[in-house]
């Protein structure tokens, strides 16, 4: 096993240490790869890598999948055999272990009847206490992703036109995806025009462009197994003076939170002075959901930027900041960045111009 992936088992480790767990099982597929450099998307059977404060690592995985020779022990099973009864005669049975917060009812509860003798926790924060630090590997392929989204977005943006639709705008921005290299969208793609924009996870269909309308971009892709996320909104041939207002509030709330952001910034202080600068301007009551979300090998993972998280930024976490205010039935306006924090502040990873642009003019 490589000295990377080493020192990362160590730090989860140690975060099994101070919550005094005996063992920790880690079912989420991209954390496996995270600690051990194997992939296997295992679909609905057991597949699990087993940690016990003592050093011991085991990777429980079916014989049906590939998983090639990691530098752990692995222990196989068969769709014919009782893959709970043969980790309940690997894992402790005393003291307190770890699971993750996504593994199956179905394996769990036969588990803990198995292993009568031990105690079992949701254990996912030391895995994702880890994960929340990107290291400069990580850090540059982020990068990477949110270079193809730039220039992805911009071309969306070029291509709506009179009688063009979202699902239209979706697509093409897809296509741009891959001939850019990335792999696959990281989410789908949200296209939202006009009064479609006031609900936050509209999902594109079939509605065409008119003059007046705000057009609302939020999408991601994913490069070499890790993901970006943008969201930029401009307007269609022209724009109210109300909808440039909101829009002005908008960037000025995004501006104004990652202005503060470095080491050591509790979130919910983040979130605070975006949703101060909305609720100043007399429109906090449409600002619905929290400021941001971290992001990774997925485009949502653990950790957010919202009054309810009190925790501290660390260097090295990516997430997005994301402020938002929608008028229903009339307009939506979000603009949203991925910031890395650094050692000094924090560095953004969209380069794209928060400033709105009147498309389709003559």
């Amino acid at each position: 096993m490589d000295d990377l992936l080493k020192a990362r088992i160590e730090k989860v480790r140690l975060e099994m240490q101070k919550k005094k767990f005996e063992a920790l099982i880690i079912s989420d597929p991209q954390s496996i790869w995270y600690l051990t450099g194997v992939w296997n998307n295992p679909y609905e059977r057991f597949y699990a890598l087993y940690l016990d404060k003592d050093g011991g690592i085991k990777l429980f995985a079916n014989r049906l999948f590939n998983v090639g020779q990691p530098d752990v022990e692995v222990i196989w099973h068969s769709d014919t055999d009782d893959a709970v009864k043969i980790v309940a005669s690997h894992i402790a049975h005393s003291g307190v272990i770890g699971v993750d917060k996504i593994f199956p009812a179905r394996f769990l509860i036969p588990l803990m009847i198995s292993a009568k003798g031990a105690r079992f926790a949701v254990g996912s924060f030391c895995v994702d206490e880890v994960r929340a630090c990107k290291d400069a590997r990580e850090q540059q392929l982020m990068k990477d992703a949110s270079r193809i989204n730039d220039i992805c977005i911009q071309k969306g943006f070029d291509f709506i036109r009179e009688g063009v639709t979202e699902r239209q705008v979706a697509e093409y921005i897809g296509r741009c995806f891959r001939a850019e290299g990335a792999e696959c969208e990281s989410f789908d793609t949200i296209v939202a025009f006009g009064k479609n924009a006031a609900d936050p996870h509209h999902e594109s269909d079939d509605t065409v462009i008119k003059a007046g309308d705000c057009v609302l971009i939020d999408m991601g892709c994913k490069k070499n197994g890790y993901c970006s996320d943008m969201t930029r909104t401009n307007f269609f041939k022209s724009a109210s003076e109300e909808y440039i207002k909101i829009h002005e509030i908008v960037r000025k709330a995004n501006e104004r939170a990652e202005s503060i952001i470095g080491p050591g910034v509790k979130f919910s202080d983040i979130d605070a002075v975006a949703r101060d600068v909305i609720k100043e301007a007399g429109y906090g009551e449409y600002f619905t959901h929290r400021l941001g979300h971290f992001i990774g090998q997925s485009e949502h993972e653990a950790g957010d930027v919202s009054e309810a998280n009190n925790s501290y930024t660390k260097e090295g976490m990516i997430f997005s900041i994301e402020p938002g205010i929608y008028l229903p039935n009339k307009v939506g306006v979000r603009i949203e960045d991925l910031v890395l924090v650094t050692s000094g502040g924090c560095q953004r990873l969209n380069l794209v111009d928060k400033h709105f642009r009147i498309l389709g003019r003559d």
